[in-house]
């Protein structure tokens, strides 16, 4: 995979100790990039790219990119993917999660105007907020409670999707813009409420599975691999508009516990609590434009996927395992 055509250019991940900020940067070094991490700690974890910093052509650097970003030297590109991103951040950080989707971004396209690179931001599917249009495309504008509990996710990320795309009408910046949707893989983050790691861990503590209504919401979960892959595939393409990336395998919340249940070996049983506020009632993305433009869809299968995220979860440290989120989510994202 190493290419020399690369070994120059140099790429600024943003969020790059998060889940899929990380995947990002081993995908850069693997092609021959110098990487440059960039994250403030507040949900990323070092844990996640130690493994690199021995690397010459890897660079780390602690900083809110909400604040201030200075980066020395040319970029060629700017992956932007600091942001919380599950309901229990949301709740918990509120102003951080809406500030590094506006100001952060309005700081990074700066950036990329300054160093002439091309940047491409993290959007999700959360920007169709409770879909009335099944499967989501990217013509569809979304159905969003502004002023709900996941308000500030959902509009900071509309609004990162307005400005990113003014950025390049008005000053003509080269930008891409991915819609992610329900991504999953080693190192998520086991306590944060998602529904992967969420289950997981409470089966691996010998809990019950929480499940929110009665588990007829849909999601449509893509492997880490599969989107990274996916990114790449936007990042280096002409398409300037927005593209979904995520898998179309569609499954209720009610079947993918008795999943984990079944792939984990344990005996719990599924326990149903109220269903949170503006919590998506399905959630499936429509690919085809990913399919025409980029030649991407998802390779991974799910049972392939979860077998690899849960050896993942079972090795981590055992107070970790302990670890249980302060509140559960409505496994939105």
């Amino acid at each position: 995979m190493y290419n020399k055509a690369t070994t120059n250019k140099r790429v600024l991940v943003t969020g790059g100790a998060g889940f899929l900020g990380s995947h990002l940067c081993d995908r850069f070094i693997a092609e021959g990039y110098h990487v440059i991490a960039m994250d403030n700690l507040i949900t990323g974890n070092l844990r996640n790219i130690e493994h690199l910093f021995h690397l010459p052509q890897f660079e780390f650097y602690n900083c809110d990119v909400s604040k201030f970003v200075h980066v020395p030297g040319n970029l060629d590109y700017i992956l932007h993917f600091a942001s919380p991103a599950s309901p229990i951040d949301y709740l918990k950080i509120p102003i951080q999660t809406l500030k590094v989707g506006s100001l952060g971004t309005h700081n990074l396209l700066g950036l990329a105007r300054a160093k002439k690179a091309r940047i491409l931001v993290a959007s999700t599917s959360e920007i169709y907020g409770d879909p009335h249009v099944h499967p989501q495309n990217e013509d569809y504008w979304g159905n969003v409670n502004p002023i709900g509990p996941r308000g500030v996710y959902d509009e900071a990320k509309r609004f990162q999707e307005a400005i990113t795309m003014a950025y390049h009408t008005f000053h003509g910046l080269e930008t891409r813009i991915v819609r992610i949707f329900n991504t999953y893989g080693p190192r998520m983050r086991l306590n944060d409420g998602r529904a992967l790691p969420a289950f997981v861990g409470q089966a691996i503590r010998g809990e019950d599975l929480t499940v929110f209504g009665d588990g007829s919401q849909t999601r449509s979960f893509c492997y880490v691999d599969d989107l990274v892959e996916g990114i790449y595939r936007l990042l280096l393409s002409d398409y300037v508009y927005p593209v979904n990336v995520g898998n179309p395998d569609e499954i209720t919340i009610k079947e993918f516990a008795e999943e984990i249940i079944k792939l984990t070996g344990t005996s719990q049983k599924i326990i149903y609590k109220p269903l949170p506020t503006d919590d998506p009632k399905q959630r499936r993305p429509d690919i085809t434009r990913a399919k025409e433009i980029l030649g991407w869809e998802p390779k991974v299968s799910r049972s392939e996927g979860l077998k690899v995220t849960y050896d993942y979860f079972k090795n981590l440290p055992s107070e970790e395992l302990k670890t249980e989120p302060k509140e559960f989510s409505s496994y939105s994202k």
